[in-house]
């Protein structure tokens, strides 16, 4: 992937993604989603070895690469997020049991969220599993309750797809009624 014109995606495209995502609906209106974007080549240098193998050279040549994260401290901002309930603050404090149980679903939505976003501003998304989660988190995250969740390559594309966009399922696949 190669932004058209060369070069990186520039900050101001980069908060314009997060614009569109922050204001999707997450339970409780908690948002424990974090977003590292890997730009510079030190940041590659640090982040490449976290992945597998066979996604290297695709966050090699993506102009950005999104660490999803989730922040296991979330429920600091409740009191600015939720503010109808800053008492949940006081909630979750101490149950970390509760906290996981809200990042683990609020997390994952936000992370959809993030991928449509960039879609939405026109943008190729390349969301991937294959990455050591203990490895970034010790890498970008040590000082900090972020988690990894998921890396996303993110671009205008260099030239044509390698192939051709796979089929979805069809509604009379995936969609019952009652």
């Amino acid at each position: 992937m190669c932004e058209t014109g060369g070069g990186q995606l520039g900050k101001p495209t980069l908060t314009s993604i997060w614009e569109l995502a922050r204001w999707a609906p997450t339970a409780a209106n908690t948002q424990p989603l974090r977003v590292l974007y890997v730009r510079t080549a030190e940041g590659k240098e640090r982040l490449l070895p976290h992945l597998d193998e066979g996604n290297r050279p695709k966050s090699a040549s993506a102009p950005v690469v999104a660490v999803l994260a989730v922040d296991h401290r979330f429920h600091e901002h409740l009191p600015h997020v939720l503010p109808i309930r800053p008492e949940m603050k006081e909630y979750f404090e101490g149950e970390p049991a509760r906290r996981k149980a809200i990042t683990s679903f609020n997390g994952p939505l936000q992370a959809g969220y993030f991928v449509l976003a960039v879609r939405a501003l026109g943008l190729a998304a390349g969301p991937m599993a294959g990455f050591d989660p203990a490895g970034i988190d010790k890498e970008f995250f040590a000082d900090s309750d972020w988690h990894s969740l998921l890396v996303v390559n993110s671009g205008h594309p260099a030239g044509p797809p390698a192939f051709d966009r796979m089929p979805r399922l069809a509604h009379e696949h995936a969609l019952d009624w009652a």
